[in-house]
């Protein structure tokens, strides 16, 4: 199967899976900032992204390397299960130790007596009991994410397609009894989260090792995978698993600090409430999100394939410009449509948070393609270039988060946040290089993104005729990407197949 049709395929399937999933929870947001105050939503923003953080690192990147040798390894695939779910077992009992560690520290007489008094902003008691919710919510999602990762190595994206689909649905319908019926709060919306993560879970496993059994033609079972390879095939593959997927923590680890330290930063200088509303600013780049998390499943698995073939160099130059307009164009749209949106989805207090959505979007595209390059490092086993590009872009973060949010606050923190990403991206943009020649107009691009900005500015401050100015501003943007758009999305079409109708005529 060709490169482009391979990625069509894929893009096509994930495009279901995140629709599904992705618009569906979208629009539970006006419910959510119907039924949970800031102070909650900020509490449960920090338990979010505590998980990112704590998932790849502690489960050492396993799911990462699942999918890297489940994609080139097809024989051994149920063997990377095995090794995979020993991993995120380990990991579950550390954190379930640690959680409840702290609830025995929190316990300690001396600071029993002041449970009245908090910790961020968040009483002691409350704080032991959210412990206890995380424990249980890191083990079911750190299971459901390693499961993603390596049905997507295994390249059975339809199990994947079922697994996220029937995650949401079950998100939704235990929201709507936990926070309607019940009204349990953000103890509910927790409560919902772990029922999802372990159901979707063991829905994905039933489904998926039927399709893994049927791939190698075997009537082996999952269940049996201790009996595939020999003890010392398990640990050579456990140990070449490992050196891949280690290196990659640093790398997962500054993601993390550009993707969430600024939430921590909030929540300290300012308080769990504006927390609540800088968290719930990220809904409306989730959108662009959607489409960039579609694109970046099925990339993952086209990079690693053509990795070392003749044309790559024109794929990936290709890819990038179709990936970098689609990004800039989409988040120029929703700069210019950014209150109507929130008037929408925000409710009651949360809706002052559309100021704080311009930045945000920007730093979606940077990110984006940061992630995209990364792609292209990790399918040549080059995760300490990408390790190097997202700490450097994890220290201006830091720093940038200590100097404007004690004036700006949360603007601050998402202005810092668009800043580390864009470093972020120019330092990948350097290290791919090594790889690939990318033949890009970057020159170009950087217009386009001075022009972002520059919308950006005039609609937070709401400028004479901003809503004018801003929409000549997205037809300037759509001006300078449509011909290479069209161009490239209709070598894409005719080489995936899609119009071979156009070709017999």
């Amino acid at each position: 199967m060709g490169k482009l049709k391979y990625l069509s395929k894929n893009i096509a399937l994930f495009s279901i899976s995140n629709f599904v999933s992705k618009i569906l929870v979208f629009l539970l947001v006006p419910f959510y900032t119907n039924v949970l105050t800031t102070y909650e939503y900020g509490i449960a923003d920090v338990i979010q992204v505590t998980l990112l953080l704590l998932v790849p690192m502690v489960t050492l990147n396993i799911g990462e390397a699942a999918l890297r040798f489940g994609v080139e390894e097809v024989n051994n695939r149920k063997s990377i299960y095995l090794v995979g779910i020993k991993y995120v077992l380990r990991a579950s009992i550390i954190v379930v130790f640690i959680c409840f560690a702290l609830r025995g520290v929190l316990s300690v007489k001396e600071i029993a007596r002041f449970s009245a008094s908090s910790i961020l902003g968040i009483r002691i008691n409350e704080i032991k009991w959210y412990l206890t919710l995380f424990a249980v919510l890191f083990a079911a999602n750190a299971l459901y994410e390693f499961l993603i990762l390596y049905f997507q190595g295994a390249e059975l994206v339809e199990t994947i397609v079922i697994g996220s689909v029937s995650c949401t649905l079950i998100t939704i319908c235990s929201n709507l009894f936990f926070l309607l019926a019940l009204k349990t709060g953000l103890n509910g919306y927790i409560y919902s989260q772990i029922i999802a993560f372990s159901l979707a879970s063991l829905i994905m496993i039933s489904v998926g090792k039927k399709r893994v059994n049927a791939t190698l033609n075997s009537g082996e079972n999952l269940d049996n995978t201790l009996n595939i390879l020999p003890a010392d095939n398990i640990n050579e593959l456990e140990k070449r698993m490992l050196e891949y997927s280690r290196p990659m923590i640093a790398y997962s680890t500054a993601s993390w600090v550009n993707n969430a330290i600024d939430r921590y930063f909030v929540l300290y200088l300012c308080g769990a409430t504006i927390n609540g509303i800088y968290g719930v600013a990220y809904k409306i780049p989730a959108i662009l999100m959607v489409f960039q998390r579609i694109f970046a499943q099925a990339w993952q698995l086209s990079a690693t394939k053509a990795h070392g073939e003749e044309d790559s160099d024109v794929f990936y130059s290709d890819m990038y410009k179709v990936y970098n307009s689609f990004m800039v164009i989409g988040c120029a749209a929703l700069v210019l449509l950014v209150k109507p949106v929130a008037a929408f989805l925000f409710r009651k207090d949360f809706y002052e948070a559309w100021k704080l959505v311009p930045p945000l979007l920007i730093s979606v595209i940077f990110g984006a393609l940061t992630g995209f390059l990364g792609s292209i490092c990790l399918a040549h086993k080059d995760s300490k270039s990408m390790g190097k590009a997202t700490s450097i872009g994890a220290f201006f973060n830091i720093v940038l988060n200590l100097i404007l949010i004690p004036y700006f606050q949360a603007m601050g923190a998402a202005v810092a946040t668009g800043i580390s990403y864009f470093t972020m991206c120019m330092m990948a943009v350097y290290f791919v290089r090594k790889h690939v020649s990318l033949n890009v107009k970057f020159a170009r691009n950087f217009v386009s993104y001075l022009i972002l900005v520059i919308e950006s500015a005039v609609m937070i401050f709401e400028l004479p005729y901003h809503i004018l100015i801003c929409a000549l501003l997205f037809i300037v943007i759509v001006l300078i990407y449509i011909k290479d758009f069209i161009e490239i999305v209709n070598v894409f079409l005719k080489k995936s197949g899609l119009n071979r109708s156009n070709e017999r005529n």
